[in-house]
């Protein structure tokens, strides 16, 4: 039978090896701890939400990284050029989040509530939360954890695009 040490110890540097190759695949602009994002405003139902627009692949990437707050009324939206199943990654989140999948039309397709950040390597490496078993999506929102309930966003909201 094989020891403790003898078990965990693979599994440690497993852990490390996938946390490194991670960090390495990232793309180079999406490391920096600021990265421009244009602004614009959106509404969902009747909350009116400034939020930063993630458009390219490098900025999808990035996303909220490194940010340490996210007022209520703001957000970011993920835009897509099309439909696709859209897979949420959260390493080096600071705080938990509410992610939103709207179809085309600003219908919403999926919500998951209060997503914690990844904090391990190994959690870093396997980081995603899918979309509502592969419903697609052309617009994400990640809002503050709480914003769901706290403005009773549900299945039925919709999203209101003002400026992008």
């Amino acid at each position: 039978m094989a020891s403790r040490a003898q078990v965990l110890i693979p599994i440690a540097i497993a852990a490390v090896i996938i946390g490194v190759v991670g960090v390495l695949t990232i793309p180079a602009d999406s490391k920096l701890a600021e990265t421009k994002f244009s602004k614009g405003i959106i509404k969902l139902d009747d909350v009116t939400l400034d939020v930063q627009v993630a458009e390219t692949d490098s900025q999808r990437t990035r996303g909220l990284m490194f940010q340490k707050q996210l007022p209520y009324d703001q957000g970011m939206i993920f835009v897509f050029n099309a439909e696709q199943e859209v897979p949420i990654w959260m390493p080096n989140m600071q705080f938990p989040l509410d992610i939103i999948w709207f179809n085309a039309t600003g219908n919403i397709v999926h919500i998951e509530k209060n997503v914690a950040p990844c904090k391990s390597p190994l959690e870093t490496a396997a980081c995603k939360v899918e979309n509502g078993g592969g419903k697609k999506a052309k617009y994400v929102l990640e809002v503050t954890a709480g914003f769901v309930e706290k403005f009773k966003i549900t299945e039925n909201s919709n999203l209101q695009i003002i400026s992008i």
